[in-house]
């Protein structure tokens, strides 16, 4: 076998293979014998058929099917012999025979030479995040305001009051779609409606009747609307006061904590306040990290690699969109980007896995599956059902090993903490 490797492009690689003909001629031979002995041809015995008859019948197929698998065995063989690394399918196209050789052309792209730089340069600000009494006392009220009730009341309406009202909206004198509700309960002061509509029904009581202007903004999702003002007139049925319950045992109940009561259920929500915020704590420091390595290692991928991978983002977006006709999907080039930049993270830190040799521990795995369990009531029990679930435990392993390899970076990198407030941190990463 006689092989030739050119470079095409920064990971393209064209590969030329010779093989002699004389012995996939024997090949050939070999296996029309074989067939010979089996076949069944009208007019002639089995076993008995003449060699030329059955190269008549069957050699085209037989021929095509050599040439198949020594075409596949061949280009392993090669990849091995020059010490290649595929990232995908190659390309493959035949050349004429010579009578002396059988010859084919494989393209394809292979899996970038990494050596990783930088690393020692990675900048991190990592917060530390403090949980103060008025943080939880903040929490608390949250809690309640989504067990609370609503009392009619006998005044006008002011910030935090639901009024249930009726409207009526028209455009130059003309009705538009979407303009008309009728006892719709509007929470003012939570921004359900357009500002100048949340005015309009501030300061209104029972049975009030009014109208207002309200102003589109430029950017609104109707284009018929946009920008343009409207005419409202509404009609007040009622005005509700919100009443929160009381922080006391029922609270706790009402949230399923019947064992220990308000004390536990506070100690239960400061807990799963901290937890929101070392997983948040966890992300920002992930994706510090992701972009310095990018940053620092510029490097080729493959196209191959790129475009499957934004096949599959392409396919999870229709699952979330609960799209089921392909032809109905969002375009693959919407997804281009981000895949390129997935792959491109991928390789470095499979790069960086491999240079340190990282693996995950069962005790790791473990603790990685109390994180996950940790806000189930049978949290001890859904542990135990993860790690007893093969298919469950392959998902979980690539997280934890990609953790290694983020830990490992921060700890060879510079990290920078900043003290910051449960509120700040958590109202600025939702922004």
């Amino acid at each position: 076998m006689n092989v030739t490797v050119e470079s095409t492009g920064a990971l393209e690689r064209r590969m030329r293979v010779e093989l002699p003909i004389e012995a996939i001629e024997q090949q050939v031979d070999s296996r029309l014998k074989s067939v010979g002995r089996t076949a069944k041809i009208k007019g002639f015995r089995p076993g008995k058929i003449p060699a030329k008859v059955v190269k008549q019948r069957y050699g085209k197929q037989v021929r095509q099917e050599v040439l198949s698998e020594v075409l596949q065995k061949s280009y392993s063989d090669a990849v091995v012999q020059e010490k290649l690394n595929p990232a995908g399918g190659p390309k493959i196209e035949t050349e004429d025979e010579d009578g002396k050789t059988f010859t084919f052309v494989a393209t394809f792209e292979v899996m970038p030479e990494i050596e990783l730089k930088g690393l020692d340069k990675i900048k991190v600000e990592k917060s530390e995040v403090t949980i103060g009494d008025d943080d939880l006392d903040d929490m608390l009220t949250s809690l309640r305001k989504q067990k609370a009730t609503w009392e009619t009341v006998d005044r006008k309406s002011k910030d935090g009051d639901r009024v249930i009202v009726d409207f009526h909206g028209e455009l130059d004198g003309e009705a538009f779609q979407g303009g008309q509700g009728t006892e719709i309960p509007v929470i003012l002061g939570e921004g359900q409606m357009l500002p100048d509509f949340e005015k309009g029904l501030m300061g209104i009581e029972a049975g009030d009747e009014k109208t207002f202007k309200v102003k589109f903004p430029k950017e609104y999702h109707a284009p018929d609307l946009a920008g343009k003002k409207a005419d409202f007139s509404i009609k007040t049925h009622r005005v509700e006061e919100q009443v929160l319950p009381e922080i006391n045992d029922e609270l706790a109940e009402m949230f399923n904590v019947t064992d220990g009561g308000i004390e536990q259920f506070m100690t239960d929500v400061r807990e799963n306040m901290e937890r929101e915020a070392d997983q948040k704590i966890k992300s920002d420091v992930r994706e510090q990290v992701m972009e310095a390595l990018l940053a620092a290692n510029p490097i080729d991928i493959p196209q191959a690699l790129a475009h499957r991978e934004a096949h599959s983002m392409q396919h999870e977006a229709m699952q979330r969109m609960g799209i089921e006709d392909h032809d109905q999907a969002p375009p693959i080039e919407n997804f281009s980007e981000a895949a390129d930049k997935r792959v491109r993270l991928g390789l470095l830190l499979g790069q960086v896995i491999s240079d340190q040799q990282l693996k995950a521990d069962e005790a790791m795995l473990r603790e990685r599956v109390e994180e996950m369990c940790a806000s189930y009531e049978n949290a001890g029990d859904m542990v135990e059902m993860y790690m007893s679930n093969p298919q469950v435990m392959q998902q979980v392993e690539p997280m934890v090993v990609e953790q290694l390899a983020i830990d490992w970076l921060l700890d060879n990198g510079k990290v920078k903490t900043k003290k910051v407030a449960f509120k700040d941190y958590m109202n600025a990463a939702a922004s």
